[in-house]
């Protein structure tokens, strides 16, 4: 079965991210069957917060689910953006290690015992895993309560906060236990990238390659020739990252909400990565790295369906190892690394479901390619992401 990247024409309609010289960077409408919900991107959004969660929730008993690594730094501008709500912070270790059901059900116990009823709100803060948890917190609370993202990380800015996939891991396999449930509201703060390491940085670039992958050829060329400044974390670059993939991720929900069909293309990358992830225990790499890892390989697999030539494949190749950092990955055994994929949420009666690219700019699925065209994939990522780390050190 072939999924294409591309809807039929006139089926659904783009997003238009709407540009102005100054303030606003960008603006985009997410419509889904069941909400409409609006992205912000601008500079200094964090300090506004509370007037534009008013002016979508109302007056609501907000409580902030924070990473508590970024509540450190940004404890002062939330406390002053939030001003005149009525608001309780709760911050919070999350990464993926605890990405679990335990820390969801503490942070339930502790809004219940702080009061929180159906009429409250989540504020989520941080990077990916802060917006799943909390996404997920807001979802199962009294079967639902409403929940706003302000992203903090380029990961979560540019894909995770968008969509409304909210979940935890299990030791055996990555987000396999969530729900669905859309943000009122996103608020995509740039400046809160400044702050960001290097390499949680650059993981989050390999999110955005991955949409030029998959839908923007010319979002590809340019992280392909403006590397120096997508590194520098230039402005233009910033606001074209972020924009750009926000804009592509929304067409592609509002399209398909409940991954049924078109979503599935954003999973570009996934399959192996995430089975890396668990392989490793989710303590090697950063989700973007690992990302990163299984674009390659996937890569890799579609030249050996003989999907992609190998010019794009080397292309698609060289952007993402430019990016890359791969520690950790020297003692790993591909053919532990593909059996995962029979778990992933993903597969269907224990059949892997793989999204590979036919060009750059299109990609199309297949159900359980050979074994062992799986497994060679594996090895080659693994030996070029290798390499990439051992020239680094």
């Amino acid at each position: 079965m072939r999924l294409r990247a591309r809807a039929a024409p006139g089926r659904h309609r783009l997003q238009q991210v709407h540009m102005v010289q100054k303030g606003l960077m960008a603006l985009v409408s997410v419509e889904t069957l069941g909400s409409r919900y609006d992205v912000r991107i601008e500079a200094g959004l964090i300090g506004s917060a509370g007037s534009l969660i008013r002016e979508t929730l109302g007056d609501r008993r907000l409580f902030v689910i924070a990473d508590e690594t970024v509540w450190t730094h940004y404890e002062s501008r939330l406390a002053e953006g939030l001003q005149g709500c009525d608001w309780v912070a709760l911050p919070s270790p999350l990464d993926e290690p605890r990405k679990r059901m335990s820390t969801v059900e503490r942070l339930c116990s502790d809004m219940h015992a702080a009061g929180a009823d159906r009429g409250s709100a989540v504020v989520a803060v941080g990077g990916g895993v802060a917006g799943d948890v909390a996404g997920f917190v807001a979802a199962s609370y009294m079967r639902g309560i409403d929940f706003v993202q302000v992203p903090t990380t380029l990961l979560a800015q540019v894909d995770a906060s968008v969509g409304g996939k909210t979940g935890v891991n299990l030791s055996s396999g990555k987000n396999l236990v969530g729900a669905f449930h859309q943000p009122r509201l996103v608020l995509v703060d740039p400046d809160t990238l400044v702050s960001l390491p290097d390499r949680e940085y650059l993981a989050g670039v390999q999110e955005v390659v991955k949409h030029g992958i998959i839908r923007s050829p010319e979002l590809f060329a340019y992280m392909e020739t403006r590397a120096a400044m997508v590194r520098a974390r230039a402005g233009e670059a910033v606001e074209k990252m972020i924009s750009e993939s926000v804009r592509i991720k929304a067409a592609v929900v509002c399209a398909d909400e409940r991954e049924s069909g078109l979503r599935r293309i954003l999973n570009f990358g996934h399959t192996l990565g995430h089975a890396l992830e668990a392989e490793t225990g989710y303590s090697t790499l950063l989700h973007g790295e690992a990302v990163g890892f299984g674009m390659v390989a996937a890569a890799r697999l579609s030249e050996l369906r003989g999907r992609l030539g190998s010019r794009d494949r080397a292309r698609i190749e060289a952007v993402v190892l430019s990016y890359g950092s791969f520690a950790g990955l020297e003692s790993l055994d591909a053919r532990n690394i593909a059996a995962r994929t029979a778990g992933d949420k993903k597969a269907v009666g224990g059949r892997a479901r793989f999204v590979l690219a036919d060009s750059i700019g299109s990609v199309s699925e297949e159900l359980d390619p050979p074994a062992e065209q799986v497994i060679a994939a594996t090895e080659h990522a693994l030996a070029a992401c290798g390499a990439v780390e051992s020239a680094a050190v």
